[in-house]
């Protein structure tokens, strides 16, 4: 086994002992903000650098909604909601990768693409945050692992409980992929996130782990599961001090919640969370709240009441790195920007002992 070294992002773990971080908001919020049709996700018409050209044109099926895809096809859109970001005061910018594994690929026949996929989004991110990085404000390319739509730990047919569609090494093989591309892109971190199926981010963690000790470099990690409703548990049914538990081996920088519920539903998790890993840094980036037609954003949490809540959170002691989920934009993370900068984060006696013990 090669000797493990940290090699990126030396500067985050000191910034989060000092100030409270702003990882960026959603990805799929603001594609959709360009109401781009089926030719437009496969790149035609558009000329500039880094295109895919004609190499899509005649793709046997529908690609629109294929997020992941942009990475190739429309690079321009990418690298401009990353810089919006950017400018808005996010610190991490999320890689275009939420579902560029090959398991998820597969439901466009596009799962030999994925590398690709990682690689390309991790340089499109690694080339915005070089642009706004400065000395004393270094901004960090988070590359994304999502869930996948498989899970490993739940039947996907309600009359045979053994039933499964996907395997533990399936998954291993597909995160495997992933991370390399991902690392090999530029990323400085890497966010296991949205997790629903705490044997779906074993598998990630897993493979991560062959990962740094074939390479010997070792990046930051940042664990972020899901409560999907108010029962308090993930999908496969772990509370979310179960959840810590089942993945504190992996030694991350930073645990934490995101998604399928705003902040005004998350607080007892976190708190929850806050308490069960009093020696590794909280993250938390929740979405906009509910669906909601009436509002001119579209959801419940407008970015004066996201900003408002997670300064709640930041003055309670909870969090160290904030930011937002589905719903949210540059809109919001200025708000949160300006509305947790005055504060501290949450304080970490040990300063992230688990990751400090991985890296040495």
């Amino acid at each position: 086994m090669k000797p493990v070294t940290y090699t990126r992002a030396q500067a985050l773990p000191g910034i989060l002992q000092h100030r409270i971080a702003i990882l960026d908001g959603a990805m799929g919020t603001m594609i959709q903000r360009f109401k781009l049709n089926e030719a437009q996700y496969r790149g035609e018409g558009y000329a500039g650098p880094g295109g895919a050209g004609e190499r899509f044109k005649d793709f046997h099926k529908d690609v629109k909604g294929n997020n992941e895809l942009l990475s190739l096809t429309r690079p321009d859109i990418i690298r401009d909601i990353h810089e919006a970001y950017l400018a808005a005061g996010a610190d991490l910018v999320e890689t275009n990768t939420f579902g560029a594994t090959s398991i998820a690929q597969a439901d466009y026949d596009m799962a030999p693409l994925a590398r690709e996929m990682n690689l390309a989004s991790a340089r499109l991110a690694r080339e915005a945050c070089d642009k706004f990085s400065t000395p004393g404000h270094p901004r960090f390319v988070a590359g994304a692992l999502g869930p996948t739509p498989k899970t490993a730990s739940i039947s996907p047919d309600v009359n045979d409980p053994a039933a499964r569609n996907v395997t533990f090494e399936e998954l291993r093989a597909a995160y495997y992929e992933q991370v390399e591309a991902l690392v090999e892109g530029g990323s400085d971190v890497l966010l296991v996130e949205t997790i629903f199926d705490t044997l779906n981010a074993k598998a990630a963690l897993f493979a991560i782990d062959e990962y740094f000790e074939k390479s010997g470099e070792r990046l930051p990690l940042i664990i972020s599961g899901t409560v999907t409703d108010a029962s308090g548990r993930i999908l496969s049914g772990q509370t979310v001090t179960a959840f810590w538990h089942s993945v504190r081996h992996a030694r991350p920088l930073a645990v934490g919640l995101n998604c399928a519920l705003g902040a005004a539903l998350m607080r007892p998790y976190v708190q929850e969370l806050a308490r069960a890993a009093p020696d590794t840094f909280i993250s938390c980036y929740p979405n906009a709240g509910l669906p909601n037609p009436m509002s001119e954003t579209g959801f419940d949490e407008t970015p004066e009441v996201t900003s408002r809540l997670l300064r709640e959170f930041a003055a309670e002691g909870l969090v160290n790195i904030v930011g937002g989920c589905c719903g949210t934009t540059p809109e919001h993370i200025g708000a949160i920007h300006d509305a947790v900068a005055p504060l501290a984060g949450r304080s970490v006696p040990s300063a992230g002992v688990f990751y400090r013990e991985a890296v040495t």
